[in-house]
């Protein structure tokens, strides 16, 4: 997977898309998903240091079979956040920490 880390003020916002995913775009209807920009160009990571990054991120931004499965894995979104365009899943999310 993809990922860039995003620092905005206070807040880290990780941005995780699936390796293949990353450079392209997809349109349905009036919904576009937007790969192609700076947001999501960022570097290969394994799957438990994005784990890690996204538990302890403040937002995420999840693109991807591969992204959306890790992020309900690590229980930083659930099912109700995803939604597909074109067939790709998406979700983003505030995340909370006790």
């Amino acid at each position: 997977m993809i990922v860039k880390i995003h620092k905005r003020e206070d807040r880290t916002i990780v941005a995780v898309c699936d390796s293949d995913l990353v450079g392209r775009k997809f349109t349905d209807g009036d919904r576009q998903l937007d790969l192609t920009g700076e947001f999501y160009k960022g570097d290969e990571r394994d799957d438990k240091e994005v784990g890690d990054l996204v538990r302890n991120a403040d937002i995420v931004n999840l693109v991807g079979q591969k992204a959306v499965a890790l992020g309900l894995q690590e229980e930083v979104i659930t099912q109700d956040h995803v939604i597909t365009i074109a067939g790709i899943p998406h979700a983003q999310a505030v995340v909370v920490h006790d």
